[in-house]
């Protein structure tokens, strides 16, 4: 990286991250406003049956990641890191604007479920082909000995995607709309916001560099990025898997659905459970750069570990305390210690994956792996978590957490310490 000024770098980093922020804002949005169109889409039922529906088509919707991140893993591989990134905002701001356009189920009938999938099925397309070309992109900008603490604005950035739509739902309950306000119309105000704010984000996107490590690879005519071309990494694909599994069930699951657990399982109002959310998710957002710093100085794979040890331990514990609270601020604080133990995944993942693979297969290798563990796993938290309570036994998704969170611990004792082994430094290296 030597060619780039720090001035360059830090510009192109922050263009990166901003488009991801907007991605990540549209993609949540549909979680954070799911409790209020629910009953737009799916009239049928009661308010659990309602939010299972919505539920599964958020689901739906990391069906498509796979693809996504095949088809940009490929093109960005190709292409570069920066017209991938172009292609994907362009993709979730057009499943916005289907969202937001679309009418409910009142005035067209099944047709609208119908269209809110098609439109999840895209954002899906998008978000997929989203964080390995991101993650890539990211790592490879930043310095050997500041990349942990750059790449984590990934999760800065995806993070604050999800505080903002959040912020958007406290600031239309307390100050703007009535309850039947934001169920009639008032909901379709963010993915409006979203859709407007990708605009922004396209250009900035359309102007930041091209990463070094790119372009050294198109220059010497590196091995063309392909699946066969993937296929000959069966040890770090199968890590990329390993080490998504825990930390991405652990994700959802103290992030998306906690919302509705608040609200669902524990009682709260709409309003405190979404304040909560937002309090808990500003601290989150603030500890990744911190992790991240700090993987640049003791390695990945301790911080990694931590997260396997403490999280297969106080899953359990965590949640049964927390479906019994009755005072804000005691959930407020076990949902913070939950997100503290997350952070150990979330920092650092994408720069562990990066470093795992070479550059004409890094966005593929990236991508893909993780959005099949993500699509089986992540996507479908919320679903079993709500499927699990309208079964009686809210419990078993405690232990089905545990249970992901212990198969990645043994991942991480076992992989590489990939800031030692990082193929992004052999290739600056020449090696």
């Amino acid at each position: 990286m030597t060619n780039m000024t720090p001035g360059q770098r830090l510009r192109s980093i922050f263009s990166g991250s901003v488009g991801n922020l907007v991605e990540w804002y549209d993609w949540y949005v549909y979680a954070a406003f799911s409790l209020y169109f629910a009953k737009a889409f799916f009239p049928q039922g009661d308010r659990t049956a309602q939010l299972l529906n919505a539920a599964a088509v958020f689901a739906v919707g990391f069906l498509m990641r796979p693809l996504g991140g095949w088809l940009m893993g490929l093109w960005a591989d190709r292409h570069g890191r920066k017209s991938a990134l172009v292609l994907s905002v362009s993709l979730m701001c057009a499943g916005s604007l289907m969202i937001a356009l679309t009418p409910g189920y009142a005035t067209i009938g099944v047709a609208a479920p119908i269209l809110l999938v098609l439109a999840r099925l895209l954002q899906g397309l998008s978000v997929g082909g989203e964080y390995g070309t991101s993650a890539t992109y990211l790592s490879e900008m930043a310095s050997r000995e500041h990349r942990g603490f750059w790449s984590s604005f990934q999760y800065v950035t995806l993070i604050l995607g999800q505080l903002l739509a959040l912020a958007v739902l406290i600031v239309l309950q307390q100050w703007v709309l009535t309850p039947a306000q934001l169920e009639a119309w008032g909901w379709r105000i963010p993915f409006v916001i979203g859709a407007l704010c990708a605009v922004t984000a396209l250009y900035l996107r359309r102007n930041m560099a091209e990463t070094e490590s790119f372009e050294r690879s198109r220059k010497r005519k590196a091995q063309t990025s392909s699946l066969r071309a993937l296929l000959r990494h069966p040890r770090a694909i199968l890590t990329v898997v390993g080490l998504t599994l825990g930390g991405t069930v652990a994700f959802y699951t103290y992030t998306t659905y906690m919302l509705k657990f608040l609200v669902n399982s524990v009682g709260m109002d709409k309003a405190t459970a979404t304040l909560v959310s937002a309090a808990t998710l500003f601290l989150y957002m603030c500890l990744q750069p911190m992790v991240g710093a700090l993987s640049d100085r003791i390695g990945r794979r301790p911080i990694l570990i931590a997260f396997g040890v403490l999280g297969s331990a106080l899953t359990v514990p965590i949640l049964n305390h927390l479906g019994e609270v009755t005072d804000a601020f005691e959930a407020f604080a076990l949902i913070m210690l939950a997100l503290l133990i997350v952070s150990g995944y979330t920092a650092i993942n994408a720069v562990v994956k990066a470093e795992l693979f070479p550059v004409e297969i890094r966005a593929l290798g990236v991508g893909l792996p993780y959005a099949l563990t993500v699509s089986l796993f992540g996507g479908t938290a919320e679903y079993v978590a709500l499927w699990f309570k309208s079964s009686g036994l809210e419990q078993g998704y405690y232990w089905f957490v545990t249970a992901c969170i212990a198969v990645s611990l043994l991942v991480y004792l076992f992989m590489p310490e990939t800031r030692q082994t990082s193929l992004i430094d052999r290739e600056a290296r020449g090696g």
